[in-house]
């Protein structure tokens, strides 16, 4: 029963873009209060393929887009250190190397800055291969640390959202969120993970030295 009605696009239609859909409500909520938390008019920004988060009142607004941007790729001087906010959201799932686009992630954030990643777990293998886009990897909460750690970054939360109900409704389309969808947190399901963390200051690195 449970799964006829989360299938049935009368009841529960497809999302018409990223901000619409269910798996997304709790997330996008949180990368939101954490961007306002930053004062975007005061800081330059940079989103990884993508422009979701171009809305925002930044003092400056970039957006790197593969393939002429690739994440893994060894980073040129003109976009190193230069952002204080890098946002890299479903974007980590689909690249060949995330240790390399993590290290990258650190060396466009200048010091002190931010950077923002969520990844989807438990969802369905998604591609487009048309675009040379494979998907590769699924992080738990504990995984995205770790490898936001290992690039060198201080991570200051990392958070996680999902509960069975959206699995389902995931399972062949990626469903519009509805007021009667339940939004309940399930720990041990999640859907999407996500992590706000710091580049090191310069101080901080000179004392590691």
């Amino acid at each position: 029963m449970a799964r006829r009605f989360l299938t049935s696009r009368l009841l529960v239609p497809d999302a018409r873009c990223g901000a619409e859909q269910w798996q997304r409500v709790m997330l996008n909520e949180r990368v939101s209060r954490h961007i306002a938390s930053l004062g975007p008019s005061r800081a330059t920004a940079v989103e990884i393929s993508g422009e979701a988060h171009a809305r925002w009142p930044w003092k400056g607004f970039t957006s790197l887009n593969y393939p002429e941007f690739d994440l893994c790729a060894p980073l040129s001087d003109e976009h190193r250190e230069r952002y204080d906010v890098v946002i890299c959201e479903q974007v980590i799932e689909h690249v060949v190397d995330p240790t390399a686009a993590a290290a990258n992630l650190r060396a466009l954030c200048a010091p002190s800055g931010h950077v923002i990643v969520s990844t989807p777990f438990l969802v369905r293998i998604h591609e487009l291969p048309m675009y040379a886009m494979h998907d590769y990897w699924r992080f738990t909460p504990r995984g995205l640390r770790v490898l936001l750690e290992r690039a060198g970054l201080t991570v200051d939360a990392v958070g996680a959202w999902g509960n069975r109900n959206c699995i389902i409704g995931n399972f062949d389309r990626w469903p519009a969120y509805r007021r009667w969808l339940s939004l309940s947190n399930e720990p041990d399901l999640p859907v999407q993970v996500w992590a706000f963390a710091r580049s090191p200051s310069p101080r901080s690195e000179a004392e590691l030295r």
